[in-house]
């Protein structure tokens, strides 16, 4: 197979970060809950904060009204009269928040998206594009960012746009940390345990780093099968990567492992064994509650029962007096 090959480039300045706010995603989510939700549309609004030219720092949105035709991608319709007056309005509230691209609902990019990106150059010179998935399925960060560039292929055709991927982060102020604090506070299933929160963590944090693994498996079996070419940047950064971990043929690092796991198998026997010890202690403690309320029962009934044996033979020697 015969991969060409392709060049980027750009009149601007690729961005090097993109930071999406939790108001941001907050409101991405509403938006979709109120227009989209239980359907196959997806949403699409503006993102409002500051472009340096390298760091992107999204700080507020606002929804668009957008409608597109399911069969044809191509067919799409979306307000830019509305966004020229909301963001008019929005410039009036807030000097700092600036027009620096625009959202929708995803989950992933869609046929259509350039011509709507061309669509926002009318508004900022380079719009960034962040995909947020309102119903994530796997572990991590729910955004994705794309920048437009130019791909030059070296074949000697003309150059053609496309998305390059950003990296993105979820980024907040203390305020925002603050409340999103309180969310998670309030919606915390207090039922749950410490314990069971910590381990459940634990199991999505390994979930996040098999997909990772397999995402870098698939991209170097890709490379070896010459469907993609070679980028000497990931290659070098899986070289580091891998250089950091640990090299277990050392003896003394099978034995620190190996002693680790031991301690921490300890633990857990000696928990097991006072679990355990301390649930027959209840159970003993259990039985002999029982069995002293049962004593005590039989006792009050058999003084009532001597109590009315002497009631009846007192009745009886009166009733023989008497005659």
């Amino acid at each position: 197979m015969v991969q060409l090959e392709t060049s980027v480039v750009s009149s601007s300045v690729i961005p090097e970060r993109v930071t999406v706010h939790p108001l941001v995603l907050l409101s991405v989510v509403d938006h979709y809950n109120r227009v989209a939700k239980n359907t196959r549309k997806r949403v699409v609004g503006v993102l409002l904060g500051q472009n340096n030219g390298k760091y992107i720092n999204v700080a507020n949105s606002f929804a668009v009204p957008f409608e597109e035709d399911e069969r044809d991608p191509k067919v799409w319709f979306l307000d830019h009269n509305y966004v020229e007056s909301m963001e008019t309005m929005f410039k009036k509230v807030n000097a700092k928040e600036k027009m620096i691209g625009w959202y929708h609902s995803g989950p992933k990019l869609r046929p259509s998206d350039l011509q709507i990106n061309e669509l926002f150059r009318n508004f900022t010179p380079n719009p960034v594009l962040v995909v947020v998935d309102v119903k994530p399925n796997d572990v991590g960060i729910p955004t994705d960012a794309y920048f437009a560039v130019d791909e030059i292929q070296k074949d000697g055709k003309s150059a053609s746009k496309t998305f390059m991927h950003l990296y993105s982060e979820i980024g907040a102020e203390e305020a925002e940390e603050i409340c999103v604090e309180h969310l998670l506070r309030d919606i915390k299933d207090n039922a749950i345990g410490t314990l069971s929160t910590r381990i459940g963590n634990q199991v999505d944090s390994l979930k996040g780093l098999e997909k990772r693994i397999l995402e870098m498996h698939n991209y170097v079996s890709s490379v070896v099968n010459q469907d993609l070419p070679v980028n000497h940047e990931i290659i070098y950064n899986l070289q580091d990567m891998f250089s950091l971990l640990p090299n277990l043929d050392v003896l003394e690092t099978a034995k620190a492992f190996s002693l680790k796991a031991n301690d921490q198998y300890m633990i857990i026997y000696l928990s097991s064994l006072i679990r355990s010890v301390i649930a027959l202690h209840n159970l003993i403690n259990n039985k002999i509650t029982n069995r002293d309320a049962e004593n005590l029962e039989i006792n009050e009934a058999q003084a009532a029962l001597s109590k009315l044996q002497e009631i009846s033979v007192d009745d009886k020697n009166s009733t023989e007096m008497e005659e």
